[in-house]
């Protein structure tokens, strides 16, 4: 165990780990993005309360106590009850998974789909892209709530539906990203030279184009995570989303919280508040990662930072 312990420390030490991809967006994170920071923060707690939420809530999101209907905070319950006496807290959290899996499940999907989409449509080009573009067009001619709800009203309201639909939706709305993406990177001297050589079509497209078009689908992945929550929030607000007694923080806000805004307000409250910094944190985030891999900008920072050490040069040649 310690000999473990000391393999890890000295590998920390010499700071492998922030020539990755990963490594190398958590250090400029901390150091160039306080606002992004505080979003990563953010997205990491609502996954901690996603995950704990058993553990974490002190009641059953449905649980009800008849006697303690519309109780203010308390010592009992720190942020009330609704008209049915169930602790909105414990509703809160629970409401934490959902936003959770909506957000996680949905990025995944709508990635998968963008990144095929774009990969085939970008890298064939011709009259296969000319087709996918025109079915894309088509797509997004449609506005999104009017797709989300016909097909809502089709397969009926749930998680499941929940999630393919705007999986689907935002997965071929944003494959026209990835596959801008793709076609400049197609065009370098290394993908023409991996066809020279003989590469397949499957080796160029994975082990040359995707890896070089990473950055923009963890952007789209950000992105996504944040517009999905709120999506899941409107659709079951007008009904259509989660149904109760699930508590997704939607479906909270109607319903019994816009009933009795006026009578018990922290019930539209505490969902609003926590779905508000939950979005606020994703967009963050979202923005810091699209601004650390832009390499506009990374080239911009490199270029000041190398004017900086040529100034530190001079002054210590001076000395």
């Amino acid at each position: 165990m310690a000999g473990f312990l000391k393999n890890v420390f000295r590998r920390l030490k010499k700071k492998r780990w922030r020539h990755t991809l990963l490594g190398g967006l958590v250090v400029r994170l901390i150091k160039e993005k306080p606002l992004g920071l505080i979003g990563g923060i953010i997205v990491v707690v609502l996954f901690l309360v996603g995950v704990l939420a058993d553990v974490m809530a002190p009641f059953g999101y449905n649980q009800i106590h008849l006697r303690d209907t519309f109780d203010p905070p308390s010592a009992k319950y720190l942020l009330g009850t609704d008209h049915m006496g169930r602790c909105l807290l414990s509703r809160v959290i629970y409401g934490a998974r959902i936003s959770m899996y909506v957000g996680l499940a949905v990025s995944v999907l709508s990635s998968l789909i963008a990144t095929v989409i774009g990969l085939v449509s970008g890298f064939f080009g011709g009259k296969l892209d000319m087709t996918i573009q025109r079915f894309v067009d088509a797509w997004m001619s449609f506005p999104p709530l009017f797709i989300i709800l016909a097909v809502m009203a089709i397969l009926g309201p749930g998680l499941i539906q929940v999630i393919v639909v705007l999986g689907v939706l935002y997965g071929v709305s944003t494959s026209r990203i990835v596959r801008s993406s793709v076609i400049g990177v197609k065009e370098n001297a290394y993908v023409e030279a991996a066809r020279s050589v003989g590469a397949s079509t499957n080796r160029v497209l994975v082990r040359h184009i995707l890896p070089n078009v990473t950055a923009p689908i963890i952007v789209l992945f950000t992105i996504v995570m944040g517009a999905a929550i709120i999506a899941e929030a409107s659709i079951s607000f007008l009904g259509f989303g989660i149904p109760p007694p699930a508590p997704s923080w939607g479906g909270m806000l109607s319903g019994s919280g816009r009933q009795y805004m006026l009578t018990a307000p922290w019930m539209a409250l505490w969902p609003g508040l926590a779905l508000a910094i939950v979005v606020y944190g994703i967009n963050m985030l979202g923005d810091a990662v699209r601004d650390i891999l832009d390499p506009r900008l990374r080239g911009s920072s490199a270029r000041y930072g190398g004017v900086k050490q040529e100034k530190k040069g001079k002054k210590k040649g001076l000395r």
